[in-house]
């Protein structure tokens, strides 16, 4: 079997990252970039150029590439679609990042990199059934079975960011944030860093981050503290029913908010109340490979042997879940 090099891009609205695994896994170089923003051309430019950078900079001629972006590919038309980097949407990316590179790309969901990253030699190693969410500038999971992506019959599985928040008792909002996908009262404006910044903002008047938050309310500051017990009271809300359908063996937190060290204090008895079970052990657990999950995730979207095997691409279609 051929033993191959693989370059990830994590491909994000501020920044676009590239990471460059010799056979074994282990990082021969890494690259980050501003990205380009609203500008499409020059976005599909910036990959191209920091692949032949990583390539360039461990003196590998071949590597395989694979792309997280903060959207899905639509099975139907073959564009993006649902990409807060909006200037992705209704565009063929992948042929045209092909025609970029000279050669075949993967593109996946950059949850789906992130858990798929995870599963191979993160939190979730050796764990059949893994459920991994991000918690950052958006909301979003993804799901990996014995290995590999599941994206579902449609490519939304672990769309989880754009459901309707499942409101804690005595949380309930009468007047539910509007999310860029159109709807109102999606996790992603309540759950992500932008969103407990809003939640804070609307009680309070304070215009602070997400960290400043965090760090008033571990001084003490009862406001920030309140937006805290918001925010951690919603996390369990919604994990709890995520459990409940899934029932994964573990679930793994990724995103600038998964460093918050005190929402694994908080969130097993902010789930409790909402797990359909008298008993129950899933662990949630932080991203051991942090910031770096979602393109190490990329780069393992391609097989650690044999890359381009037929047998391998029947295995993703199985696991497409196409008929």
């Amino acid at each position: 079997m051929k033993q191959v090099y693989r370059i990830g891009i994590d491909f994000g609205g501020t920044k676009i990252a590239g990471i460059l695994l010799d056979p074994s896994g282990t990082v021969l170089g890494e690259i980050r970039k501003d990205t380009p923003r609203d500008d499409y051309r020059g976005s599909v430019a910036m990959v191209g150029d920091i692949c032949n950078a990583l390539k360039s900079l461990a003196n590998v001629g071949d590597a395989t590439v694979g792309v997280g972006i903060p959207g899905s590919i639509s099975p139907r038309a073959g564009l993006i679609r649902n990409a807060n980097s909006t200037w992705l949407n209704g565009r063929a990316f992948k042929e045209d990042l092909e025609a970029e590179l000279g050669q075949p790309v993967r593109l996946e969901n950059d949850a789906n990199c992130l858990v798929l990253s995870e599963a191979t030699d993160g939190a979730a190693r050796d764990r059949h059934t893994v459920f991994g969410v991000i918690l950052g500038t958006g909301v979003g999971g993804g799901l990996v079975f014995g290995g590999r992506v599941w994206p579902g019959r449609n490519l939304i599985a672990g769309e989880w960011g754009h459901n309707p928040l499942p409101q804690p008792e005595g949380l309930e909002d009468d007047n539910p944030p509007a999310c860029y996908c159109g709807r109102k009262g999606c996790l992603e404006v309540y759950l992500s860093g932008p969103g407990l910044a809003l939640d804070h903002r609307r009680r309070t008047g304070e215009g602070l981050s997400a960290p400043e938050i965090v760090a008033a309310a571990d001084r003490g500051d009862r406001g920030a503290e309140e937006t805290f017990a918001r925010y951690c009271a919603r996390l369990g809300s919604a994990l709890a029913r995520l459990v409940n359908i899934v029932d994964p063996d573990i679930v793994v937190l990724g995103g600038g908010l998964s460093r918050v060290t005190a929402l694994y204090d908080r969130i097993p008895a902010a789930m409790a109340p909402h797990m359909f079970t008298d008993v129950w052990d899933t662990p949630v657990v932080p991203a051991i490979h942090g910031d770096a999950s979602g393109v190490r995730g990329a780069a393992w979207l391609w097989p650690q042997e044999g890359a381009g095997d037929e047998a391998d691409d029947e295995a993703d279609d199985e696991a497409d879940g196409q008929p």
